[in-house]
């Protein structure tokens, strides 16, 4: 198994390849800019891109996921829920003072529950609105390792400021999804330091009861 993960963008969003060396499949989550360098790591491990999955439509994890699928065919899934996100994205660009990226919607909406990535490392849709209607985390159950975007951070959460945000309901998602998993399970946020559900479970200010 290939796994890098590496910050792109002005708020230095992490994207992460996922990908199989048997078959030289990848996937590619939260491609939110800096597509050259994405694209040089896909071809420095001579990989084919079958996947390009958005954990929410804010620029930082979505921006460069129209012009990756440009030039690789792969489809992209987003919750349906964050389309309005979507459509608001000359706002966002906006809130940051840069160019507006030219987005689209989905091929298909990552649905709760719905399996997706590669054959031989599948993960589990989990959805977990509050940061964003449509705020989805990657659970790939064999390898221990959660994928969240902005849901869960080491030592904090995700923002509910912006429009579409929930502070109760991010809590919510946070419990009744995230922190039913194993305590070992290895977090990879959308921004910052790796963590694990244990750590977060224990010492996260926002998750004590």
């Amino acid at each position: 198994m290939i796994l890098e993960t590496f910050p792109v963008g002005p708020l230095q969003c992490n994207c992460t390849i996922l990908a199989d060396e048997t078959t030289h499949e990848a996937m590619v989550i939260d491609p939110g800019d800096n597509i050259p360098q994405i694209s040089a790591r896909l071809n420095k491990h001579g990989l084919k891109l079958k996947q390009i999955v958005v954990t929410h439509a804010h620029i930082d994890h979505v921006g460069g996921a129209l012009k990756l699928k440009q030039q690789t065919g792969a489809p992209i899934l987003l919750n349906q829920n964050d389309l309005p996100l979507l459509q608001m994205m000359e706002m966002q660009a906006g809130w940051l003072g840069i160019e507006t990226p030219e987005v689209a919607p989905p091929d298909a909406s990552a649905e709760d529950q719905l399996i997706i990535g590669l054959e031989n490392y599948p993960a589990q849709v989990l959805h977990t609105p509050g940061h964003t209607p449509g705020s989805i985390c990657l659970h790939f159950a064999p390898l221990n390792l959660l994928i969240a975007g902005d849901t869960l951070f080491a030592g904090s959460i995700g923002r509910t400021d912006l429009p579409g945000g929930d502070f109760k309901q991010i809590i919510r998602s946070l419990h009744d999804r995230v922190l039913t998993l194993p305590d070992e399970t290895h977090v990879i946020p959308g921004h910052g330091a790796t963590t694990t559900i244990g750590e977060e479970r224990e010492s996260n200010p926002f998750l004590q009861n």
